[in-house]
């Protein structure tokens, strides 16, 4: 034990349970694939990854959670568990996009990408913090964020190889899950934010408008 905070982060953005423990010097992490059933699922996974080290709710000193970019009811299952934790325990939770996550501790100039519905991507732009903004890109050149040519761009994530061959840039593999760069990077912020974690939505939500026309109210 090294006298680090202890951190819990999770994330539901996609088709699966995402947690990291950090305690001390250890990392626990776990990922259960599925598809739907996060809600149900994720507190139960919680506990027993508290349990197996021998805690309880109380000895965690801040939660990390993924905010996104992802599945919306994915990031609002996830977002409002750190918040009610927050609040129940008294403790801070820190948000951290999943882009900025997936990337944490490569160096030089990264684009991140995740796949996004409609052979989309959602891709931002990293070098020891954001140089662009996050997007959501079509696979054309043009829609794809600048990144510095002359640093020899590199990109990360589920979409590197494809992204990569339209742009000239060399994929390259995360260091770790991104639940875990989540964890990390909540631990580094624990005593510089103070925002509540809120979602970061790129694109809007699917739902089609409703067919049948408005109903008329009579006086």
């Amino acid at each position: 034990m090294t006298g680090q905070p202890t951190i819990l982060a999770f994330d539901t953005s996609t088709a699966h349970c995402a947690a990291t423990l950090l305690l001390g010097d250890k990392v626990v992490t776990r990922i259960d694939e599925m598809a739907k059933g996060q809600a149900e699922h994720l507190m139960p996974m919680l506990i027993e990854i508290l349990t197996a080290e021998g805690l309880a709710w109380a000895d965690i000193d801040a939660i990390g959670v993924g905010i996104g970019p992802g599945n919306f009811t994915g990031i609002r299952i996830s977002v409002g568990a750190a918040r009610g934790l927050s609040l129940g325990l008294g403790k801070p939770a820190i948000g951290v996009s999943t882009l900025e996550a997936q990337v944490h501790g490569l160096s030089g100039v990264v684009g991140s990408c995740l796949r996004a519905p409609r052979g989309r991507v959602y891709l931002q732009g990293f070098c020891n913090g954001p140089i662009t903004k996050p997007a959501l890109c079509v696979m054309q050149a043009d829609d794809m964020p600048v990144l510095p040519p002359k640093s020899e761009p590199r990109v990360c994530g589920d979409a590197a190889q494809e992204v990569g061959d339209l742009m000239g840039w060399h994929p390259v593999a995360a260091l770790h899950p991104y639940v875990t760069g989540i964890a990390q990077l909540a631990r580094a912020r624990i005593h510089s934010n103070n925002e509540r974690p809120a979602p970061l939505y790129l694109r809007p939500a699917d739902a089609a408008p409703p067919k049948d026309p408005a109903p008329v109210i009579l006086a």
